[in-house]
């Protein structure tokens, strides 16, 4: 496993944090915290959560960072669902849509799901939102979170732009 732990120097800066100061919160040698910002050593997993520790992290969340550094570009995909136009970006953890509809438009269980949990939010006009027990209309600015599983509905009440979100269950990044 490759990790770039440079990640520790930016996560000092944003705690205004020296060297010497993350040293003697950690009790990790100050040569050792330098050789790591500069990706010249490894380091041993207690060492690495004695300085995650200091930043309010789990040991876990320290190696995912470091061995996430690169940014994910994608390019977003037009589609067509009911009368609904979307455009959408993938990502491992998360997808997102944006899509406008006439008013009338309706799509009921869009068949992009996964076992995720859903934001659904109104950026223009009014849209009819329904589960199998429940029912909303939400106007512009209002959002909803629920179970992406679940059976559900959109109805444009008026002409429409929305914003849905997919996030995995269980998962940070």
């Amino acid at each position: 496993m490759i990790c770039d732990f440079s990640i520790l120097r930016e996560l000092r800066r944003q705690h205004e944090m020296s060297i010497a100061e993350l040293s003697g919160k950690s009790g990790v040698s100050t040569s050792v915290i330098s050789k790591l910002e500069r990706n010249q050593s490894t380091a041993e997993m207690e060492t690495l959560f004695r300085l995650a520790r200091v930043f309010g992290l789990t040991l876990s969340d320290l190696i995912s960072l470091a061995e996430n550094r690169t940014s994910h570009l994608v390019h977003a995909e037009k589609y067509v669902s009911g009368d609904f136009v979307f455009r959408r970006v993938d990502y491992g953890n998360m997808r997102a849509m944006h899509a406008v509809a006439p008013a009338g438009a309706k799509l009921s269980t869009p068949s992009l799901h996964r076992d995720d949990y859903e934001l659904f939010w109104v950026l223009k006009g009014v849209v009819r939102f329904s589960l199998p027990r429940e029912e909303y209309q939400l106007k512009t600015g209002e959002s909803i979170q629920f179970d992406a599983l679940l059976p559900h509905t959109y109805e444009a009440v008026e002409d429409c732009e929305i914003i849905i979100a997919h996030l995995k269950k269980g998962k940070r990044f």
